[in-house]
């Protein structure tokens, strides 16, 4: 491992994971952070270099001041409902949390936010332009977080990239809804990202993005909600069901949900950070997850 040029990811998920195997398959020392000591275990087995730390916990991240040769930090933090913290304190207060024990050596931090900063109900196309206005807890405290970042000593070391809905592997919007027989809205359009197109763009920002600067991350394709979900019941082979309003588990109604709608412009990050997508909408990428 080289002595400088090293990686840090905190929230080493999903789509974390991901970033971190890449930088570690390029030779690139990384540091994965995670909550739990097996899975730590699981960690230095793919070659990373983990830490057991929890950005609720403040006493946990001493660690991290330590790590002076790291050049990148990708926060990618998830939100646990089963832990039963607040998302405000994980989001927000956690990311405080983090910059308060980083290096000052540090040279790009990369925070990956969300689409659900906006709130538009109209239907029409958004991009990094566009007003931010969320209504719904996780697009507020990702907004907070976002800027309790570019107030912070990392400001102008910055990147946000606010991600569509990931899916992929194992992460198949409403799969196990229709394979349950449950029933949901159909109203309103989908913005999403194949979560290995996700990682191919984080690694691209590292390289090609401008600093303190917010990059809007969706395949550009958005879909009519009943378009999508049409063409998983193909897919899956279940029949149609009827709609649903009843309560989502954050406590807005699914109608209250579906009343979200907006178009995702994917516009910028394409042209400026050359990713070419492996999975340019829904339905390459469905194909591909559900291939028999």
């Amino acid at each position: 491992m080289s002595e400088v040029g090293e990686k840090l990811v905190i929230g080493c998920g999903y789509l974390g994971l991901r970033v971190a195997v890449r930088w570690a398959g390029q030779g690139k020392a990384v540091h994965a952070v995670t909550r739990s000591a097996d899975t730590a275990e699981q960690f230095r087995q793919k070659g990373l270099c983990a830490i057991v730390a929890d950005v609720t916990q403040p006493e946990s991240l001493t660690a991290l001041r330590e790590l002076s040769n790291v050049d990148t930090v990708l926060f990618a933090v998830g939100f646990d409902r089963s832990v039963g913290i607040p998302i405000h304190d994980v989001y927000v207060d956690g990311l405080k949390r983090v910059l308060d024990f980083l290096p000052s050596e540090i040279e790009r931090f990369i925070y990956i936010s969300s689409t659900g900063v906006y709130g538009q109900t109209d239907g029409n196309w958004v991009d990094e332009d566009s007003t931010c206005e969320p209504t719904r807890e996780g697009g507020k405290a990702c907004l907070a977080a976002e800027r309790t970042l570019l107030s912070s000593e990392f400001a102008e070391r910055a990147i946000v990239l606010r991600l569509a809905g990931i899916y992929g592997p194992e992460r198949v919007p409403r799969k196990a809804d229709l394979l349950s027989n449950k029933s949901f809205s159909q109203t309103g359009h989908l913005n999403l990202i194949h979560v290995e197109d996700a990682a191919t763009t984080v690694l691209a920002a590292e390289q090609l993005a401008t600093l303190s600067d917010t990059y809007v991350v969706s395949d550009g394709n958005p879909v009519l909600r009943s378009d999508y979900y049409s063409e998983l019941k193909r897919l899956l082979n279940v029949r149609t069901l009827p709609v649903d309003e009843t309560e989502t588990p954050d406590g807005t109604s699914r109608k209250q949900r579906a009343q979200g709608d907006k178009k995702i412009r994917a516009d910028k990050f394409l042209r400026e950070l050359k990713v070419k997508l492996d999975f340019p909408s829904y339905r390459e990428g469905l194909a591909a997850i559900l291939a028999k």
